[in-house]
């Protein structure tokens, strides 16, 4: 077995890159590397991975590339015959689309485009990739559910993610190319994303600066823990998508077809207050947070809550890390990451 992981370098693509080493398989990974953080950190996930590679004994190639470049996605497709494309590349961060949806619509957009049309030509037997809980956008029924109409984002990244789950249907209809949508919910865990609010408010605790609380800590998240993450991501790869045999255009359900294509939630399915988030940071680090109570941020859900029992059915998707030992795991690597 070859997999091809885009966005490699990231938070989610590092740990399921390095899960399939560690399971005998060869991965090739593609990245751009970009600054949107830390490139020291990818960078250091890299040099991660060709050590696990070394470990296990397999093979592992990184190509430094952008998936909107067309080009180097078809050299990548023309040298290696990839039975599974697991596809975590993209322009990520909710803010961050508002001031700059440009850089969304070359990843998001263009890039996804530019991966349909290759594992389209190189006939890839199953795409798996990346949504969000964010396409939930302005819906309030609880939990969130893959039968629910998404149709209302609140944010331009939201709405390139619904659309790349639209345009995967299309491929795997037109062209019979099975695909996999995975709505993350709100991930976390040893090596994230500095961005995120867990990576923000340890480097702010730690430096006795206040942390910004939006909507005074009255946000629910369905915060994952990246290892119940990866071995959804990677069973759902494993598990080629089939048409539904019971849909039907009289009466649709989003989230499958009569066309090999279908979707997941993957979260924990247990939301917790941000409040109690911080709690469990605090208990880890042993040292209480100065909080800043701020109103909800533009583009910001009120909360989050996964409806997973479609995965559980396909997969036996079962998440078993409770937050509190989750963020202390996060803490306990935060602490020899970076020496304090």
């Amino acid at each position: 077995m070859k997999y091809l992981i885009t966005g490699n370098a990231g938070f989610i693509g590092f740990h399921v890159a390095k899960t399939l080493m560690a399971r005998g398989y060869a991965v090739v990974g593609l990245d751009n590397v970009n600054d949107y953080y830390d490139t020291a950190l990818k960078e250091d996930r890299l040099r991660a991975l060709y050590s696990a590679a070394q470990q296990h004994g397999v093979e592992y190639e990184f190509v430094r590339a952008n998936i909107a470049d067309r080009a180097a996605l078809d050299r990548c497709f023309e040298k290696h015959q990839f039975d599974r494309v697991i596809h975590l590349a993209a322009q990520a961060g909710v803010r961050h689309s508002i001031d700059h949806p440009e850089d969304y619509v070359e990843s998001n957009l263009v890039g996804f485009s530019n991966l349909l049309e290759t594992c389209r030509h190189a006939a890839t037997p199953h795409l798996t990739y990346a949504s969000t809980s964010s396409v939930y956008g302005g819906n309030t029924s609880m939990p969130f559910s893959e039968d629910h109409g998404v149709d209302h984002p609140l944010q331009f990244y939201a709405a390139t993610k619904r659309a790349n789950e639209l345009m995967a249907h299309s491929y795997s209809h037109l062209f019979r190319l099975p695909t996999t949508g995975l709505r993350f919910f709100t991930v976390y865990g040893p090596w994230g994303r500095p961005d995120m609010a867990l990576f923000k408010f340890t480097r702010l605790i730690l430096e006795g600066k206040p942390i910004p609380v939006f909507n005074h800590g009255h946000h629910s998240r369905d915060f994952t823990y990246i290892d119940d993450i990866v071995q959804g991501v990677i069973q759902s790869s494993d598990q080629i998508a089939t048409p539904d045999a019971s849909w039907s255009g009289a009466a649709p359900t989003p989230c499958t077809s009569n066309a090999p294509y279908r979707i997941f939630n993957i979260g924990n399915g247990n939301p917790a207050q941000l409040s109690d988030y911080i709690d469990a940071l605090e208990e880890a680090l042993g040292k209480t947070a100065i909080r800043e109570l701020l109103p909800m941020q533009p583009g910001d859900i009120p909360d989050t809550h996964a409806d997973t029992h479609r995965l559980q059915q396909a997969i036996g998707y079962k998440p078993d890390t409770s937050v509190r030992e989750g963020v202390r795991k996060f803490v306990e690597w935060y602490r020899d990451y970076y020496a304090v």
